[in-house]
């Protein structure tokens, strides 16, 4: 099993010791899948040490409600990293914000949009988090999935803006058999819900503007955040039985 460091003065002993390796960090919420093991595992194959951090971060949950039912599944992530990861970050909210979420980060333009609009105060969580995280690790390369895309987005602005060392590196989507990209939230859908999901990046690939794949959603029981083109990509985010699911694809 990898060494789990709870306090943050622990980690930064063993970082010290770890100053000459060439450090991947992966960070997650938990409730680790597929998805993340292949961000693992690309960092394993980049690194002398790799790096992974389970932190539910509670100021990126505009919804309470939501918060509480992430899964913490600790056990069960530590066997998924089991050989991939080297050290697993797993602090206590006040650890990480003894300052009480007083000083955050803001981004101006790009994070008021899709998401951002959806989910007032996610984003600010997001980057304050991802600082923190890659200020405390001080990695060579830092993991991100490529479905969160607007998310990757504002996490390479973040390390531009603030002359952070680390590389950002985007890893491709990884998804099930029928199409649906991996997420913890998945679980959280009936059988039923789960074999409609996949109807959701099969309607935004099938159609040649935003707003048909975004009628063709609802036409067949989703309730639609939003469907739009940017940049080469189509981004989306729906609800199905209550479940939030977003996703992007190439145009």
């Amino acid at each position: 099993m990898p060494r789990v460091f709870e306090h943050l003065a622990d980690w930064r002993t063993e970082r010290d010791r770890r100053s000459g390796s060439a450090i991947g960090f992966v960070p997650t919420l938990g409730a680790l899948h597929a998805g993340h093991r292949a961000l693992l595992e690309r960092a394993r194959t980049e690194s002398d040490w790799v790096v992974l951090s389970i932190f539910v971060n509670p100021t990126q949950f505009d919804d309470p409600a939501d918060l509480d039912r992430y899964p913490r599944t600790l056990e069960a992530d530590l066997a998924v990293a089991e050989g991939l990861a080297d050290a697993v970050l797993v602090p206590p909210p006040a650890e990480l914000y003894p300052e009480n979420y007083r000083y955050r980060v803001t981004e101006t333009e790009l994070s008021r949009r899709w998401e951002g609009a959806h989910r007032p105060g996610h984003f600010d969580g997001v980057l304050t988090v991802v600082l923190k995280l890659l200020n405390l690790v001080r990695a060579h390369r830092a993991y991100f999935g490529e479905k969160d895309w607007q998310q990757l987005q504002l996490i390479r602005g973040l390390a531009q803006a603030f002359f952070l060392p680390t590389e950002i590196v985007a890893c491709a989507t990884v998804r099930e058999a029928d199409g649906l990209a991996l997420s913890s939230r998945n679980r959280r859908l009936s059988p039923a819900g789960r074999a409609r999901a996949a109807l959701f990046p099969a309607t935004l690939r099938a159609f040649a503007d935003a707003e048909s794949a975004a009628a063709a959603l609802r036409s067949t029981g989703f309730e639609v955040d939003y469907v739009t083109d940017h940049a080469g990509v189509r981004l989306g985010a729906v609800r199905l039985e209550g479940v939030r699911l977003i996703d992007n694809v190439r145009l």
